[in-house]
């Protein structure tokens, strides 16, 4: 059965070049329209109507956009929008294979399901990147919402197809999985026995290529994430200009279900830090996580303390510099994860002050140059003191131990006479 679907494939696919051979032709015959109107239907049959039907190849996606983008029959350009709509569904479901085969034992044949599967997401990130990037910097040019409404990233998480929630949280489930796995098949299998291993049990090809393509998904996965969050961030900016619609639906922006996933479920905390290197989303993130649990001083405590808000860095750091609001905010999380959360959200500072300026980030036009970089260093050397100092029996964290050293280093540097 699946080398029949392949060839039914490769029959379509045949077609397909005709289909990008004709496109651009000045003159379209009834008789091209009708060969167009065909492979569509053709398409639909193969990977819809069957109920294990065999997605797309990359070509006859390509012939299915080119029609889209090209066509001036309206008949064709209906047809290769609903088609293109129709196939969507094979976006959310390839994440979810992705969660459930990246958590299960691996097998030869779950190992070929999930190359293909991983290769087939990269290129569909690469379809909506190569869509979504020149739309939202003409957005941020001359606010032309509609332009960026008509995305196919915005019209994919519009779809009724997609679980919008879930789909966030299998991206993640993905990052995580994918995260331990390359550090547990590192740490537990090394030179010689692990290349035995592999030859033994798996297919060699399959085997060989795989730990490259997952880093690869895991990097597409991040790029979507990222892509999702800058569109909510434009949306925001349409809203509030009034140039949205009833029709264009409330979705709640993808920062707050990145943010509730990593509270309730802990364990996934470490391992999203570790592979999210994006620092101006991942630091927003980790500053929104601590505004959860950091009591907020009244107005006039504020005036007579001279204490800074928790809208940067630097002021969550603050946060930290006396045993009582550290204490309150160890009580609700614990010391381990205020370690995992200070050091990466160092490691983030430290990405955007090569920058000297992030003004925008974080909802605030917080400094990061030297002078500010210095503060920061000494209020991350006098946190982590301050933790210890509340909690005794606290261990500094291999990767806080990296930060504090990081930032002494970056003292010695900057102080030095």
């Amino acid at each position: 059965m699946e080398t029949r679907r392949r060839g039914n494939n490769r029959g379509i696919e045949e077609n397909t070049m005709a289909i990008l051979d004709t496109a651009g032709y000045s003159i379209v015959t009834q008789d091209v329209n009708d060969d167009r109107l065909a492979f569509l239907e053709a398409v639909r049959s193969a990977s819809i109507v069957p109920e294990n039907g065999s997605a797309p190849t990359n070509t006859m996606f390509e012939a299915i956009f080119q029609i889209l983008k090209d066509e001036d029959s309206l008949e064709l350009i209906m047809a290769s929008y609903q088609l293109l709509n129709e196939l969507d569904k094979g976006f959310h479901l390839l994440i979810q294979d992705l969660a459930k085969v990246a958590d299960e034992a691996k097998s030869d044949a779950s190992e070929s399901k999930l190359l293909r599967n991983m290769l087939l997401l990269q290129y569909l990130v690469r379809v909506i990147e190569g869509d979504l990037i020149p739309r939202n910097s003409a957005f941020k040019e001359n606010t032309n919402w509609p332009l960026l409404r008509e995305s196919l990233l915005n019209m994919l998480l519009g779809s009724r197809k997609i679980i919008y929630k879930g789909l966030i949280k299998d991206c993640l489930s993905v990052m995580c999985e994918m995260s331990q796995f390359h550090t547990e098949s590192s740490d537990d299998m090394k030179g010689p026995e692990k290349a035995s291993c592999v030859l033994n049990g798996y297919d060699s090809a399959v085997a060989i290529a795989l730990p490259e393509v997952e880093k690869c998904t895991c990097t597409a996965i991040q790029k979507l994430l990222l892509m999702i969050m800058d569109l909510d961030a434009s949306k925001k900016i349409a809203d509030l200009q009034g140039l949205t619609t009833r029709a264009d639906g409330v979705r709640t922006p993808a920062a707050e279900i990145i943010l509730d996933e990593l509270t309730y479920n802990i364990d996934s905390l470490s391992p999203f830090l570790q592979v999210f290197d994006e620092p101006k989303w991942k630091l927003e993130i980790i500053l929104q996580y601590f505004r959860k649990y950091i009591a907020k001083p009244s107005l006039r405590t504020r005036r007579l303390s001279g204490s800074a808000d928790d809208t940067t860095f630097g002021g969550i750091l603050k946060s930290f510099s006396d045993s009582s609001s550290t204490k309150s905010i160890i009580k609700k999380i614990s010391g381990e994860v205020a370690q995992i959360l200070l050091a990466h959200a160092f490691q983030a500072y430290l990405s955007l002050s090569s920058r000297y300026s992030v003004e925008g980030v974080c909802g605030s036009g917080e400094d990061v140059q030297d002078s500010s970089l210095v503060e920061v260093c000494k209020n991350m050397i006098a946190a982590f003191t301050c933790l210890k100092r509340t909690d005794v029996h606290t261990e500094i964290l291999p990767l806080g131990k990296e930060a504090l050293f990081t930032a002494a280093t970056i003292l010695a540097t900057k102080l030095k006479p």
